[in-house]
């Protein structure tokens, strides 16, 4: 069967396994559906795509660019429920951002960016 009609499974790292809980799920208010010692997973989106925060081993250095992100109706709506609830919202130099944060693409998009208690960088766009 071709992959393009399965299921995708995402996968974000984490040093710390109950602090990413506590964020993804309290602050982001993402459905948690288990916890097997590896990993934190949580459902999210219309089909219910799986989410592994996953335990890392090792020291690892997050990506210098956004590794997951949402993609939202009302994109200052949504930052300001997040800010309210402590996110706090990336300063790109090279981009030029609304007070709230937002880079209006040349396409188009808008997109702001944040980071996990691990440093990933996690993203919101709205896309016309």
């Amino acid at each position: 069967m071709p992959l393009t009609h399965l299921n995708p499974i995402a996968f974000i790292p984490t040093a710390n396994i109950a602090a990413a809980r506590a964020f993804y799920q309290d602050v982001l208010g993402l459905t948690f559906d288990s916890e097997d010692g590896f990993a934190a997973v949580f459902r999210v989106g219309p089909t219910q795509t799986m989410l592994r925060v996953a335990a890392v081993r090792h020291e690892f250095t997050p990506a210098h660019f956004t590794i997951f992100g949402w993609e939202v109706t009302d994109i200052h709506a949504t930052i300001a429920e997040l800010s309210a609830k402590g996110v706090e919202f990336l300063r790109i130099p090279a981009f030029e951002q609304t007070p709230d944060g937002v880079w209006n693409a040349p396409g188009g998009a808008q997109v702001a960016w944040f980071k996990d208690p691990d440093g990933n960088t996690l993203s919101l766009s709205r896309h016309p």
